[in-house]
């Protein structure tokens, strides 16, 4: 039996159709004999809804209240594809990155994963779910959270 990781942007996951649509996705990567790990983004357009509300409210918002913030948008997602995979007849579980097991360092908004401890992630999957973990998330390894993970070069 294979693990299979699939990612999916926020445009994937843009609308409850789109949703549905990568539940199927993800259920028929499982059928065929796989355990599936989906990590998911924000919906399209959520983070920059999300960034433009807090400057709204602060000019200059705190990183660690950004990444808190900024880890609503993820956690929705996370939610309804396991809500639409569960509709489907198919067992998930949601996870946030760091009930996930992703450790990062200490930089809120732009941190750095050190270590990864999805004993979690492995127990889930034993027992024949699809675990869908939020994209660009973690936690300190003094277990302060969420922390927004660096994407790209840096």
């Amino acid at each position: 039996m294979a693990l299979i990781v699939q990612k999916y942007g926020g445009t994937s996951v843009g609308n409850p159709e789109r949703i549905r649509n990568v539940a199927k996705r993800v259920i028929e990567t499982q059928r065929a004999g796989n355990q599936v790990v989906v990590v998911v983004s924000a919906m399209s357009g959520v983070t920059d809804s999300l960034i433009k509300l807090a400057k709204e409210v602060s000019p200059d918002p705190a990183g660690r209240e950004m990444d808190v913030l900024l880890a609503t948008g993820e956690q929705t997602t996370i939610a309804l594809t396991a809500m639409a995979i569960d509709a489907l007849g198919h067992k998930a579980v949601s996870l946030t990155g760091a009930q996930a097991g992703i450790i990062t360092d200490e930089v809120h908004t732009k941190a750095k994963i050190a270590n990864l401890t999805p004993k979690k992630v492995h127990g889930f999957l034993k027992g024949g779910n699809i675990v869908i973990i939020a994209g660009f998330q973690g936690q300190s390894i003094e277990g302060r959270s969420p922390r927004s993970v660096a994407v790209g070069p840096t």
